[in-house]
């Protein structure tokens, strides 16, 4: 049977709305804002915008779901998250053709990453459930103490576009497998799959109001981060987007998790195995159109091996096929948006117009299928500098920068000259060096021989300016729970006074 697909780059939209206590609810302001399609810079839709009153009835809607979700046998809320999962997978083909639309990712990746990889979270948070505990402490003679890890209450989800609906699945999966609720607010440039995994839980049991979506742009999530009754806020976004959040939630103190932007370093030394490097980098750069905050996108090479590793990425790179992203052998898609394409193009100038040798790509495709549509061409860049505008700031774009080395201590301390620390590699295959470096990036995440690779049972987040708390793994419980200590005495209380 041939397979039809539900969503194309044609595909138009009704409007759509917030998903409140189990339902979509329109707005009483009747204000929109539109998502595009980024391979032709076409409407797919409206969208409600939340204001004040769906902010509140969405946090009122969590903040009632808490009395019974909190209590909820932990084996009931850990079906309710593998059921979820399963749906997901079910629908993996319709929900990445769905994404592909709304992002401008390849089809090629958001069938095989996007769903999969936050169902995975799910799955491994379904069965974290019925582990969580406390602790008893012994207090000889007559007394014991006992540590219970408690939920925190309302959570605030604030998505990025790069990932819409796996980020709303690494936030909420272990926000609801704690017994916490959530409000989510995905990004204005990628608002639709969010409305699909809320549809999925209600499908999976999920009680009405314990997963909630709002839409909006700034002011919404504003609105959500400050509200009295949000305990706890989780963002993915921009350093200065998290700052923000930050300080909002500050006024009452409340917790957060903030995972943010990165320039990561990759150390390349003359032992590697260079297709595996090759490999790597390519991927820790154009994977996503170049939209990841964890991209790998300085690039510290050893002169011994610096030519030829260029050589060779540039013959991959020209390579590469830009273009639909509904095609599945599209190696790369548009990016978001129109605002990011001229920022994008922007870094692109300020790297011709620099010292740094032009390898290739930089430049729009011309190719008339692609008109109107956000492409560039990925491109790559050698013999930078480390204060060179593009090698400092995050692009979050197809722009990769070779940087040569010879000295292992300079090499550190130029990887490590950034105010931001998510994540970096080393390729090498001496063990000794690729610990003894590995050790000495300073970031969250650092692979050996391997790039962006984030297993459900590894934390992920970052040191410095790449954010606060951890995501995945057993490491994120902490940021889900509070713990409280409840001393009993068995003896009597001696008389002081």
């Amino acid at each position: 049977m041939t397979y039809k697909a539900h969503f194309s780059p044609d595909s138009k939209l009704d409007t759509q709305r917030s998903y409140i206590g189990g339902k979509y609810v329109s707005n009483q302001s009747g204000e929109t804002f539109s998502t595009c399609y980024p391979g032709t810079g076409e409407k797919i839709c409206d969208v409600e915008i939340a204001g004040p009153a769906e902010i509140d009835a969405a946090v009122s809607a969590a903040k009632q779901a808490f009395e019974t979700w909190s209590t909820m046998p932990a084996a009931e809320r850990g079906n309710i998250l593998r059921r979820a999962a399963e749906i997901l997978r079910e629908r993996n083909q319709e929900l990445a053709e769905l994404e592909t639309l709304d992002t401008g990712k390849a089809i090629a990746e958001t069938s095989c990453v996007d769903i999969t990889s936050g169902a995975e979270v799910m799955e491994y948070y379904a069965g974290v459930a019925q582990t969580l505990h406390g602790q008893h402490i012994d207090l000889p003679p007559n007394a014991f103490a006992m540590l219970r890890r408690e939920p925190i209450g309302v959570c605030a989800g604030i998505g990025a576009w790069n990932y819409p609906i796996q980020i709303a699945m690494w936030k909420s999966a272990p926000a609801l497998a704690c017994g916490n609720t959530m409000v989510f607010k995905p990004a204005e440039q990628t608002p639709l799959t969010a409305l699909k995994l809320a549809e999925i839980y209600t499908e999976a049991g999920l009680p009405d109001g314990v997963f909630n979506v709002v839409q909006g742009a700034r002011d919404a999530g504003s609105a959500l981060i400050s509200h009295k009754d949000v305990s706890k806020v989780t963002l993915t976004g921009s350093v200065e987007t998290g700052k923000v959040v930050m300080a909002h939630s500050a006024k009452d103190l409340k917790k957060v998790t903030l995972e943010l932007g990165g320039k990561s370093p990759i150390i390349v030394y003359e032992d590697a195995k260079i297709d595996n490097a090759i490999n790597g980098i390519l991927a820790a750069n154009f994977y996503s159109t170049g939209q990841i905050c964890s991209n790998g996108t300085r690039v510290f090479v050893h002169q011994d091996i610096y030519e030829e590793l260029i050589s060779k990425l540039a013959k991959r790179a020209n390579g590469m096929k830009i273009g639909n992203p509904f095609d599945p052998s599209t190696d790369m898609g548009p990016l978001v948006s129109a605002e990011h394409y001229e920022k994008v193009k922007a870094y692109m100038q300020i790297a011709k117009d620099s010292a740094a040798r032009h390898v290739c790509g930089g430049d729009v495709p011309d190719k008339p299928e692609l008109k109107g549509g956000f492409y560039i061409n990925p491109a790559i860049f050698a013999d930078c500098t480390d204060d060179m505008a593009f090698v400092e700031e995050e692009v979050f774009g197809p722009l990769l920068s070779i940087l040569p080395f010879t000295d292992e201590g300079d090499a550190l301390r130029r990887a490590n000259d950034t105010d931001f620390g998510l994540s970096g590699a080393v390729f090498t295959q001496d063990f000794s060096r690729a610990h003894r470096v590995a050790n000495k990036i300073q970031a969250g995440m650092v692979w050996i021989n391997e790039y962006n690779v984030t297993p459900a049972e590894i934390p992920f987040g970052g040191y410095k300016q790449s954010g606060i708390g951890r995501e995945n793994g057993l490491q994120a419980v902490e940021y889900y729970t509070q713990l409280k200590t409840i001393y009993a005495n068995l003896g009597d209380i001696p008389q002081l006074y």
